[in-house]
């Protein structure tokens, strides 16, 4: 049985959506940081975007999800981002998911799926943890060869 025309429409959206990030991401490596990046979006438009930086700032937490925050935040000039979806290329860490819980996030579309630090299904899984007040709505693996395949492409040559 295959999927439906909403169900295509909507992979495309979110396909679509994670494209972006990605061009965040190409944009942390052209500055030799560790290539993930995200969007915000809320009611279908785009209200902000950001990539690693913590590196080039000397900010631990200059992650792109934090970074995508602090500008999203600015933006709609309020720290609580309810009704938006976070689009971002590698499932987030515990701090990361933490700001976003914080944040009201209310959906979270991540691309590749993250065995060491990921805490939405792959090392852990926070987001169903009885300590958490807020729920997030979980999606992995969109476009995920292609968010996979930059990060690996970026260690690898960092070996060298």
């Amino acid at each position: 049985m295959g999927i439906t025309q909403e169900e295509s429409l909507t992979l495309l959206q979110e396909e679509k959506w994670m494209a972006l990030a990605l061009e965040q991401a190409w944009l942390a490596q052209a500055i030799d940081e560790v290539p993930v990046g995200a969007v915000l979006v809320q009611d279908g438009k785009l209200i902000a975007s950001a990539h690693n930086q913590p590196i080039s700032t000397n900010d631990a937490t200059a992650h792109a999800e934090i970074q995508l925050l602090r500008k999203a935040g600015k933006q709609l000039n309020n720290y609580r981002l309810p009704n938006t979806t976070l689009y971002v290329t590698l499932e987030p860490c515990m701090m990361c998911l933490g700001a976003m819980i914080h944040a009201r996030i209310s959906r979270v579309v991540f691309g590749a799926y993250d065995p060491k630090t990921g805490v939405c299904g792959s090392c852990e899984d926070l987001s169903n943890s009885d300590c958490i007040n807020h729920s997030i709505e979980l999606q992995g693996g969109i476009l995920e060869a292609d968010c996979k395949s930059i990060l690996q492409a970026f260690f690898k040559n960092r070996r060298k």
